[in-house]
């Protein structure tokens, strides 16, 4: 089974449509790790897009945010303006929608779902110090998870060597296909799909083939110029959408 992992979508349809076209084919089944809004110009779209492709979906902090489930009061000031907007943008439907997704862990084949991390949905895990506990801790030997917009991930190897998950500078599509060893744990990021922030401002997804036991890590241009066209006109915050430009 292939299971495309796509996760901080952010309201950015121009990614969305972009990491589809070349995920196409690839994938038995997609799964969302959560964060469809916030930031982006196209909240509707985006929920209209995720939901025909996955019923396999959970929530992030943007989407409790977005629905009213959370105050947003943790959030930067720029991120709370967007949530406003967001708020205001987003049909009564698609509100409904947000508020009954689920939190995470979601059990999968062999793997686990989350937004932030198997003990707290809204936890960032940034290095060792979240993620060996986690590493450490879960019983399934894969979690995956999104939230911190970096790419990429930790392992644990079968003697206890604690690695990051690296890539090589490469153009776009497979930019590394990571191999999953036995009796190896996995943090796995896919990136952001919307609005990457570890310096490669190219929208991000993964294939998690458990046939062959691998992860496959992909980047992609976008229309870029039209996302932040849309932006600047629905009056978001400028710095979010001059940040795209840099990944950042």
């Amino acid at each position: 089974m292939r299971y495309l992992l796509l996760s901080d979508v952010h309201s950015n349809i121009e990614a969305l449509d972009a990491c589809l076209e070349v995920a196409q084919g690839k994938h038995d089944q997609a799964v969302c790790l959560g964060d469809l809004v916030g930031y982006g110009p196209n909240p509707n779209e985006v929920i209209e897009k995720v939901r025909g492709l996955t019923q396999v979906i959970i929530r992030g902090n943007h989407d409790k945010a977005c629905c009213g489930l959370d105050d947003a009061s943790e959030f930067n000031p720029f991120a709370r303006l967007a949530t406003q907007w967001t708020r205001e943008a987003l049909t009564p439907e698609h509100i409904e929608y947000l508020r009954s997704l689920p939190t995470g862990p979601k059990m999968m084949e062999s793997f686990i779902l989350v937004h932030g991390s198997p003990v707290d949905e809204d936890e960032y895990i940034l290095g060792p110090g979240q993620a060996l506990p986690l590493l450490r801790g879960p019983e399934t030997q894969i979690v995956c998870y999104g939230h911190t917009h970096y790419q990429g991930g930790f392992m644990l190897t079968p003697t206890g060597r604690f690695q990051s998950v690296r890539f090589p500078s490469k153009p776009d599509g497979l930019t590394l296909t990571l191999p999953l060893e036995n009796s190896a744990r996995y943090l796995i990021n896919p990136g952001s799909v919307g609005q990457p922030r570890d310096g490669d401002r190219r929208a991000a997804f993964a294939i998690l083939d458990m046939d062959k036991a691998q992860v496959e890590y992909y980047r992609v241009q976008y229309d870029l110029a039209t996302t932040q066209a849309k932006m600047k006109q629905a009056g978001l915050p400028e710095p979010l959408y001059r940040r795209l430009e840099l990944g950042r």
